[in-house]
């Protein structure tokens, strides 16, 4: 994990040495309910939820990098002025 402070946003980075991610899943990663894992093992909300987080709520982006049988890392992007378009209510509904 690093992270930077750059003009207008702090950027975080974290990163694992896993599998990466396949070419199939890449479209889907930040989706609703989507998840790799068994059934049972996985609601597949994280993602979606920070992506809503990050993304609606506080202005930022979030993206990721990945290579197959290396790894991938994701790479959150908030803007310092902390800028906020949704309620914590508006933000949990679907």
């Amino acid at each position: 994990m690093s992270t930077h402070t750059q003009e207008n946003c702090v950027e975080i980075s974290v990163s694992d040495t896993g599998l990466g991610i396949d070419k199939e899943t890449r479209d889907r990663v930040f989706d609703l309910f989507f998840t790799t894992k068994e059934v049972g093992k996985g609601t597949g909300q994280g993602l979606y939820i920070t992506h809503r987080v990050v993304v609606e709520k506080h202005g930022g982006t979030i993206e990721f990098q990945t290579k197959e049988g290396k790894g991938t890392t994701f790479i959150v992007r908030i803007p310092r002025n902390g800028r906020t378009s949704l309620s914590d209510e508006e933000l949990m509904r679907n």
